[in-house]
C-alpha cells in the first residue's frame, strides 16, 4: 500500500528546491512529488534528474508532477496529473501498468471518471485556501471529504484518497474519520523549522489506527 504522506516539493530555483526536497528526506519523508511549473524544459530536467538520484538514494518514492514525458525520460516512480493535464487513460497507454499514476479531483465525478481511466491514487481537494496553487478548485472542507467518501463506499470504489490544499496538523484527525487514506503536503513541512519531530508526529497521526 502506499504511503500516507506526500511532500510535494516547493521552490523558485533548482537550488531551492533540492535544499526543501533533501531537508524532507532527511527528516524522514518517503513520497516526494516534484512540482516545478512555469520553468525552462532544461532546468526542469536537470532538477529531476538531481531528485530521481536522491530519491533513490533515500528509497523514496519520486513522482514527478504534471510532466508525464519527463516522469517517462528519466524513468520516475510514476506521474500525478492534474485536472486540466493529460488524460490518465492517455498516459496509462505512453507509461504501462508499472508506473504510478496519481490524478487530482474536486468532484466524486472526478475520481469516477480518474478510477475508470486506471488512476492508481487520487489527490483530492483543496481542503481549505492554500496560497500554493494559482487556480484553486472549490474548497471541500470536511464535510466535501465525507460526502465524496461516503459516495465512494456506496459506489463501490476503492481507490487511496489524499487530501491536499492548506492542510495543518490538527487537522489530521478529522480528516482521517471521513476515510481518506493519507495527505499530500507543501508549505507545512517546508515551512517547518523542526521538520524530523513534524513528520514523526504526521506519521503518528496518519497511522495510528492502522493494525500492522
Amino acid at each position: 500500500m502506499y504511503n500516507k504522506l506526500q511532500y510535494i516539493s516547493q521552490g523558485k530555483t533548482i537550488e531551492e528546491q533540492l535544499y526543501n526536497i533533501h531537508q524532507a528526506l532527511d527528516a524522514g519523508c518517503d513520497w516526494v512529488q516534484m512540482r516545478f511549473k512555469d520553468q525552462t524544459a532544461k532546468d526542469t530536467f536537470a532538477l529531476a534528474e538531481a531528485v530521481k538520484f536522491l530519491c533513490e538514494e533515500y528509497l523514496t518514492n519520486f513522482i514527478v508532477n504534471d510532466n508525464l514525458y519527463l516522469a517517462q525520460q528519466i524513468a520516475a516512480d510514476g506521474v500525478h496529473l492534474g485536472l486540466t493535464d493529460m488524460n490518465i487513460a492517455e498516459a496509462r497507454a505512453i507509461l504501462g501498468n508499472t508506473k504510478i499514476i496519481g490524478g487530482t479531483a474536486n468532484t466524486f465525478e472526478d475520481i469516477e471518471n480518474h478510477v475508470k481511466n486506471g488512476c492508481d491514487y487520487i489527490g483530492l481537494g483543496p481542503f481549505r485556501f492554500t496560497a500554493t496553487k494559482e487556480k484553486l478548485s472549490p474548497i471541500l472542507g470536511l464535510s466535501g471529504y465525507f460526502e465524496i467518501l461516503q459516495k465512494m463506499k456506496k459506489n463501490k470504489i476503492s481507490i487511496p484518497v489524499y487530501a491536499i490544499g492548506g492542510i495543518n496538523l490538527k487537522d489530521i484527525n478529522p480528516l482521517m474519520e471521513t476515510g481518506i487514506h493519507g495527505i499530500a503536503v507543501s508549505g507545512m513541512i517546508t515551512e517547518s523549522d523542526e521538520k524530523k519531530k513534524l513528520i514523526q508526529q504526521l506519521n503518528e497521526k496518519l497511522y495510528a489506527n492502522v493494525i500492522v
